[in-house]
């Protein structure tokens, strides 16, 4: 069966064979590493056994340098063998000169990263645009790995370095059209794990961030950098393209707070303050209902519902005794119950009360305190009241 074979150069070196990691190559033969990291850099071109030797041997002296370098790659190649048969082959000699050829089964991630990079500059949707964007992502894991054996090493460090952060500058310019900013703090996070110092992903973070209304977690991603450059002060640390940035974080803070402190004025408006029980209509009495239940199972506690309702047959009295009536005994209870009671003409004839903190024996005695009070107040009326009392989630109502 063939082996798939991974080559991963970039942030650390690995080979994976069918997703194994293999043995760490790059301690049995360094400058191997190095040369096979150099031909494959150079994408199938061919490159002069001369050059190579300039590349691998700037600073030695040898009496035969063609001789160790061939003597070198025969090696090599027995090393890249051990790990997967015909690995080894990928490098190719040609007249003067070694080339490197992947397999059809060999996967390296720079070349991948490469080819991505490339076709971002050819005529794509969108759509396709992304998906290169974010395989880029994904692939570069940090700076092409290196062994200090190749003379320009650095710069080719510093050239994918900079293509991947310019891959990444353009793809969060194009999130910006659709006003994806939680994108936008994705990859920045992820591209900064990369590079830290980058100040530009920094500042697109935090003014994503700013724009989804994280004001607190921009601050912080602010102060943090900061902090990272070891500058006294969060104005004065960040640079200058940021100072705009953190007075809008600081405005839109001040904002908040103003918003807030208004919202708390108008609820403890004393003007807006009942006294006595909270009247409403039913069907805001059913909503409270559901409030309390969450309430009372999140903290064990105990409500009653009660009613006082009118018991004469409907034909007995007419409806505007019976309004009358009721309006009287809504005043009553007003005066007798406390603040926190809620209250509500459930039906036509029947007064419904939430009781929180109360037990039954004081719940049925607050009940009967307000029918002997209606009873004084209306003493010739031929008027009939009821009350019962139960706890809230009871299976039945109790009957004083």
């Amino acid at each position: 069966m063939q082996q798939n074979v991974q080559i991963r150069l970039l942030g650390d070196f690995d080979i994976l064979v069918n997703g194994i990691r293999q043995n760490n190559l790059a301690a049995k033969s360094r400058k191997g590493v190095s040369l096979m990291e150099y031909l494959i850099l150079q994408r199938g071109r061919s490159v002069p056994v001369q050059r190579l030797i300039r590349e691998l041997w700037s600073g030695g002296r040898y009496d035969s340098p063609e001789s160790a370098l061939k003597t070198m790659i025969s090696r090599f190649r027995a090393l890249l063998n051990s790990i997967s048969p015909g690995l080894g082959g990928c490098i190719v000699s040609e007249q003067g000169a070694y080339r490197w050829i992947s397999g059809a089964a060999v996967n390296v991630d720079v070349l991948d990263m490469l080819s991505l990079l490339e076709s971002l500059h050819a005529d794509s949707t969108r759509e396709q645009r992304i998906d290169c964007y974010r395989k880029v992502l994904e692939l570069y894991q940090g700076d092409l790995y290196q062994t200090g054996d190749i003379c320009n090493g650095s710069m080719q460090v510093s050239w994918l370095h900079r293509e991947y952060l310019r891959a990444v500058y353009t793809w969060i310019e194009l999130l910006k059209e659709t006003n994806d900013y939680e994108e936008i703090v994705r990859i920045c996070r992820k591209a900064i794990q990369v590079d830290e110092l980058d100040e530009q992903l920094h500042i697109e973070m935090i003014r994503a961030m700013i724009q989804m209304n994280y004001t607190a977690e921009a601050i912080s991603e602010y102060k943090r950098v900061a902090a990272h450059a070891s500058r006294p002060e969060p104005p004065a640390a960040a640079p200058k393209d940021m100072s705009a940035d953190y007075q809008r974080m600081i405005d839109v803070g001040d904002m908040a707070n103003q918003k807030l402190n208004m919202i708390r004025d108008e609820l403890m408006d004393e003007s807006t303050q009942q006294e006595g029980p909270f009247f409403c209509e039913y069907s805001a009495f059913k909503e409270f209902y559901c409030i309390q239940r969450r309430m009372m199972e999140r903290l064990g506690s105990t409500m009653f519902l009660g009613i006082i309702m009118i018991v004469n047959p409907e034909e007995s009295i007419s409806s505007v005794v019976r309004e009358s009536t009721m309006a009287g005994l809504c005043e009553i209870v007003r005066n007798n119950l406390r603040k926190g009671d809620i209250v509500s003409r459930a039906a036509p004839a029947v007064i419904a009360m939430l009781l929180p903190t109360v037990s039954y024996s004081t719940g049925s005695a607050v009940l009967e305190r307000i029918e002997s009070l209606f009873y004084e107040e209306y003493p010739n009326q031929s008027i009939v009241l009821s009350s019962r009392v139960t706890p809230l989630g009871g299976s039945m109502a109790e009957q004083k």
